[in-house]
């Protein structure tokens, strides 16, 4: 069966304020205050918690790389206390969703957001059930960019993994479709539009109501 696996953070949903919320919540502990802003940040809080913090404390200065790995759980628990305050879906993506399915498209998720984080998110926006499966960065020993996580979202959905795309917004997206050898589309909405355009993607799609023809244009 085909199938095509979506990305999480910054393709299925925009998360990047309550992902901000969280890393700021480490800084003002540590007496530094609201270090990242919501929005000028916000293509940085899509690459996740590690690099917030890098980023953080390289604007002030103030804490090395041990200091990253103990606020790492900080961000986390801060994140999971609070995940869903400001995260929104993309417009149209839930409808692409079901218009795959009804095309015959098995539908997963392979993100690098912890999978216990992932799973309450997508519970707390009420669309988890539309997913045939949902493998985060912790499900396996390996994460994106390598290509195991991505086969693991197609099997678990019942697809073959020989026959998926990736739906994503980054390099790591990017590079774990080419490890896998298997198509990638990327979305041009979110903060790194003008970067994915460079990556050499199958397919670019401004919108969701494009991606189902996007999709049977790949021949999978």
């Amino acid at each position: 069966m085909r199938s095509v696996i979506f990305d999480l953070d910054g393709t299925l949903a925009d998360t990047s304020r309550d992902l901000i919320a969280s890393a700021n919540a480490c800084f003002r502990g540590l007496g530094l205050g609201d270090v990242l802003d919501p929005v000028a940040d916000a293509g940085v809080a899509l690459r996740g918690g590690r690099a917030m913090l890098t980023l953080g404390f390289a604007r002030t200065g103030s804490h090395g790389p041990e200091e990253i790995d103990r606020q790492y759980p900080l961000l986390l628990e801060a994140y999971g206390a609070d995940l869903c305050r400001h995260t929104t879906l993309y417009p149209g993506v839930m409808e692409a969703v079901a218009d795959l399915k009804d095309q015959g498209y098995a539908v997963g998720i392979c993100t690098n957001k912890p999978e216990g984080l992932a799973i309450s998110l997508m519970q707390a926006l009420g669309v988890l059930d539309a997913f045939g499966s949902l493998v985060g960065a912790d499900t396996l020993p390996v994460r994106k960019p390598d290509p195991e996580p991505l086969f693991e979202a197609a099997r678990r959905a019942g697809g073959d993994p020989a026959r998926c795309c990736l739906v994503g917004d980054s390099i790591t997206d990017f590079k774990t479709s080419r490890a896998a050898g298997v198509p990638s589309i990327l979305v041009t909405f979110g903060p790194a539009a003008e970067e994915v355009q460079q990556f050499g993607a199958d397919a670019l799609i401004n919108r969701y109501e494009d991606l189902t023809e996007v999709v049977r244009g790949l021949n999978l």
